[in-house]
């Protein structure tokens, strides 16, 4: 029986694929392998170092000579009151410095948002802390909450307030680094908010006029419903940042007084660099690790209820 060759050059088989679509298919996976690769190399490799420094007694005058002590380093944390204190105060700054970046940031937003005369230079000033070096914006608060001639007593004085040691006194230190934390930082949530402002369709703007709206209830009712998916990720960039932001803090009380703003990273500084214990150190670092773990936990069980609350709505 003879093979019409015409027909089967003319009927390729189903699973023969053209160079190109294998190629299509293939840089997906190129890029992924690129990533994979510098995740193992700049994240992964010094994570897992670190993780095994926690398990040794090396000390800051020779890193690599440590001896293996399995958990000990671990035991002594948790048997430590103190370190229970900085969890807290941790806590404390991450919550107060996310929750006021965000309300600030996108109630900012929503003004800017508004067409107004000058606004290009709002938005200019208000993205200043954002850009202004750290080092510089510490040094700028430092004068500002100064006990003697500090602007803010000084206004604080002529309001009939009274003075107050604002970086010294152990009931206003951690309220006054978080503050400065939050003015630092609320430009970028005040940037995203904006950006996601302009995914809100003007037809709803229009229909709320329509029906007599006032502001609240377009904020509430309109405007939220399409920021909360930014906001969602927002917050969980900012609480990552908080838990490991160390330059405000050690510019302007290095963790005092009395410890009120000695924060885990503050710790993991003190302990490697001051006392030279980098195995207790490290210990201290896998906390850290394990909060902004915490974190992203939170935030992808938040993410997966929202998105199967939206397909059944």
């Amino acid at each position: 029986m003879a093979v019409d060759t015409a027909a089967v050059r003319a009927d390729p088989r189903p699973t023969d694929k053209p160079p190109r679509m294998l190629g299509h298919r293939a840089a997906p996976y190129v890029f992924a392998s690129a990533a994979a690769i510098y995740l193992l190399l700049f994240t992964a490799t010094p994570l897992l170092n670190g993780v095994w420094l926690s398990l040794t007694d090396a000390k800051l005058l020779d890193p690599t000579g440590g001896e293996f002590v399995g958990g000990e380093n671990y035991s002594t944390l948790l048997a430590d009151g103190r370190f229970y204190e900085t969890l807290l105060v941790t806590v404390f700054y991450t919550v107060g410095t996310v929750v006021g970046a965000l309300t600030i940031g996108t109630f900012a937003a929503v003004a800017l948002n508004n067409k107004f005369r000058g606004r290009a230079f709002a938005r200019a000033i208000l993205t200043f802390p954002w850009a202004a070096p750290t080092v510089a914006v510490s040094l700028i608060f430092v004068w500002i909450f100064n006990n003697d001639n500090g602007i803010l007593n000084r206004l604080t004085e002529s309001l009939g307030l009274g003075r107050h040691a604002w970086l010294t006194d152990p009931d206003w230190a951690l309220a006054s680094v978080t503050a400065v934390s939050v003015w630092k930082v609320f430009p970028f949530v005040m940037l995203v908010v904006l950006a996601a402002l302009q995914t809100v369709p003007q037809e709803l703007y229009e229909s709320a006029r329509v029906d007599g709206a006032d502001a609240a209830t377009v904020f509430r009712r309109i405007v939220l419903p399409f920021l909360v998916p930014t906001l969602r990720v927002v917050a969980l960039l900012m609480t990552i940042w908080s838990l490991r932001r160390f330059e405000i803090i050690w510019l302007l009380t290095q963790g005092g007084p009395v410890d009120a703003t000695n924060t885990v990273v503050i710790d993991v500084y003190r302990e490697a660099f001051i006392n030279s214990d980098l195995g207790l150190s490290a210990a201290t670092g896998a906390v850290g690790l394990v909060l902004s773990g915490l974190a992203t936990v939170v935030y992808f069980l938040v993410e997966r209820r929202a998105k199967r609350e939206e397909a059944r709505a």
